[in-house]
């Protein structure tokens, strides 16, 4: 039993107030899982003003194409965000992170970013790090070269349009790993890395906000890379928990270039 102390509960309520009642939902990225339906492809957004320069992807000595983890000899791990869903699951985690003084990385899907571009602005105004999911969210590692290339550079377009880059880091839609010819489409589109985890909180299942914590803190250790979902009720409301558990660990929450450089 994860132990939640008045703070965490206090934070909670703050942080989670109305989205619970709502039931706010998005679509995970459990391998196999059917696609759900999507606004369809939109022009880049590339009238707007950057919301502030992230670095652009740099290859990283020493790590393969596909990276799990981060080096297992620092206390640090990153918490990665797929970016979707009702933007107020978004806001309540990045407050929560911030005040805690910890940084996240969150994956934007492209559609997401058209139908609330400001999130980019907070993402980055915070300290956290934005990186692709790709355009729609769909099944990427099943589609066709020129279906999964549109994927990944409409978002890449979208980012670039509203952070001066195409974003520090890829991850593939519905899948904890990319397929062979995913990887090669994101290198070519100047992702050197394609992001991966070795810890599923399973969010996306709802199971509870006891049971998010518990599936992180089960198998998370020095250098994780934790995959969780903005767009659930239990995640917003897991979260302080989960910052408080790692604490206990003597786990610090860093961004994912923190965690691996």
């Amino acid at each position: 039993m994860v132990r939640v102390t008045t703070t965490d509960r206090r934070a909670v309520l703050r942080a989670g107030a109305g989205i619970v009642a709502s039931g706010a939902l998005t679509t995970g990225c459990a391998p196999g899982t059917a696609a759900s339906p999507r606004t369809p492809a939109s022009p880049a957004p590339s009238s707007r003003t950057p919301a502030s320069h992230t670095p652009a992807p740099a290859p990283l000595l020493h790590y393969p194409a596909q990276i799990s983890h981060g080096p297992r000899d620092r206390p640090r791990v990153a918490l990665t965000f797929h970016g979707g869903g009702d933007p107020a699951t978004a806001h309540a985690v990045l407050a929560a992170a911030e005040e805690h003084g910890s940084r996240v990385t969150v994956f934007a899907v492209g559609t997401w970013l058209d139908a609330h571009p400001g999130l980019a602005r907070s993402v980055l105004g915070g300290g956290h790090e934005l990186g692709n999911h790709t355009l729609r969210h769909l099944d990427i590692n099943a589609m066709p070269e020129a279906d999964a290339d549109a994927e990944i550079r409409g978002c890449a377009q979208r980012l670039k349009a509203l952070t001066g880059s195409v974003g520090t880091w890829f991850r593939p839609s519905r899948g904890a790993r990319a397929s062979p010819l995913v990887e090669r489409l994101a290198r070519r589109a100047g992702y050197p890395h394609v992001l991966s985890y070795d810890v599923d909180s399973l969010d996306f299942t709802s199971p509870g906000a006891p049971a998010v914590v518990a599936n992180v803190m089960a198998d998370v250790r020095a250098g994780s890379i934790v995959s969780l979902h903005f767009g659930y009720a239990d995640t917003v409301a897991a979260f302080p928990g989960l910052l408080h558990e790692l604490d206990r660990r003597g786990l610090r929450a860093v961004t994912t270039t923190e965690l691996l450089t």
